[in-house]
């Protein structure tokens, strides 16, 4: 038959062809779309005791239309993605009923009972007790898995060339890792920040240093990543009492450094912390850095006599490590400044009363630990240069 774009009307029908649903007419379908580039509908029983979730990727960027083309075969991507953590973690995703390459379409486990974190810290609630660490044990074991420690040389090349992306890894290099540091349409940002937008332009050692990270995000083929991984791409509740982390969205997976994926999480993290910060709330929010470092480490090294490669040894763990860690601040970074003068913006504080306090101590942030990545080599150096912007 071909790609079809689905439509609300159309999910009885699809579910029932894909074998997920028997009774048509028992099927009550909704549309929550709310990223920037899906169509997400939810289907349930006219009861509510089954739900199930279908998430399509569109020939186009959703929020632009199609004067933006995308492949769709970033669904392939994801598929992927769920497929190799679901080895590892699997309690950290969505359950994954199907996917549908033709259509490139995922059906899901229904998440709706279950809140986006970035929602909850913008109503001023809190991470909760495990939600960090639960994140950093996702990202080792993921990585870990699928680098050449976890995996054999083979299975690890073909997983390579499976997982090229170059589509998706073009935006990131141009939306993240270059286009706020340079005139380009895509850039906008509140007219209250002009002068650090134009200051960051014409900071020849600034663009230096995120040349330096764009190439190691282009070359270093650590392991699989998830690829946009933000505050906005976890889902956290409670279901029996336990508390739920979901990491969902990994359509931006590709093979490259590890440290993108903690730096992403940890620039939301920071910005949060200003966003709290400027209302007046508790800033406690860089703390959760070190929780989500230390359940990573702690995981990755738990894992390391499994390496499938004796040469490393654990004195090359050490020197892994740390520039996993030098990665991750670096790339933290990046994510701050393209997520305020770059193209897409986060409500965080787009929803501020007056979002120029908050947005200008987090440009200088976001500097700071592009330029500084290398001697902020720990949690307490990060928070000294956080405490150090008043």
């Amino acid at each position: 038959m071909g790609y079809r774009i689905l439509e609300t009307d159309d999910i009885p029908a699809y579910l029932a062809e894909r074998g997920h649903w028997n009774d048509v007419a028992d099927i009550r379908v909704r549309e929550v779309s709310d990223g920037n580039m899906n169509r997400v509908f939810l289907a349930s029983s006219a009861d509510g005791t089954r739900s199930l979730a279908v998430k399509q990727a569109l020939p186009w960027v959703r929020v632009a239309g199609p004067s933006w083309p995308m492949n769709p075969d970033r669904a392939d991507a994801e598929a992927r993605a769920y497929e190799q953590v679901a080895k590892v973690a699997p309690d950290k995703i969505p359950v994954v009923h199907g996917y549908d390459p033709e259509n490139y379409a995922l059906v899901m486990e229904d998440m709706s009972d279950l809140e986006v974190l970035r929602t909850l810290l913008n109503e001023g609630a809190a991470y909760g007790p495990h939600t960090s660490a639960r994140i950093g044990e996702f990202v080792a074991q993921f990585s870990f898995a699928t680098s050449d420690f976890g995996m054999p040389s083979a299975e690890r090349k073909a997983l390579i060339a499976a997982s090229v992306s170059p589509e998706l890894c073009k935006i990131t290099e141009d939306v993240v890792l270059s286009e706020p540091y340079v005139e380009h349409e895509h850039n906008h940002w509140h007219p209250g920040l002009d002068d650090l937008a134009a200051a960051f332009r014409a900071d020849t050692r600034l663009r230096t240093e995120v040349a330096d990270l764009r190439h190691t995000f282009m070359t270093s083929a650590q392991a699989l990543l998830h690829g946009d991984l933000h505050t906005g791409s976890v889902m956290v509740g409670r279901r029996r009492g336990e508390p739920v982390v979901r990491v969902f969205d990994p359509e931006f997976s590709f093979v490259g450094p590890i440290g993108y994926d903690l730096g992403l999480y940890w620039a939301n993290v920071l910005v949060s912390e200003e966003r709290a910060r400027a209302l007046g709330a508790a800033t406690d929010h860089a703390d959760q850095i070190g929780l989500s470092w230390a359940a990573f480490e702690a995981e990755f090294r738990r894992l390391w006599p499994t390496r499938v490669d004796a040469f490393f040894d654990d004195a090359y763990l050490d020197r892994f490590l740390r520039r996993v860690w030098t990665d991750a601040v670096g790339y933290a970074g990046t994510e701050i400044v393209r997520r305020i003068i770059g193209f897409a913006h986060l409500t965080d504080l787009t929803t501020l009363p007056d979002p120029v306090p908050a947005s200008r101590r987090a440009l200088l942030l976001g500097r700071e630990l592009i330029l500084r990545r290398a001697e902020l080599t720990d949690v307490d150096a990060v928070r000294a240069v956080v405490e150090s912007l008043g």
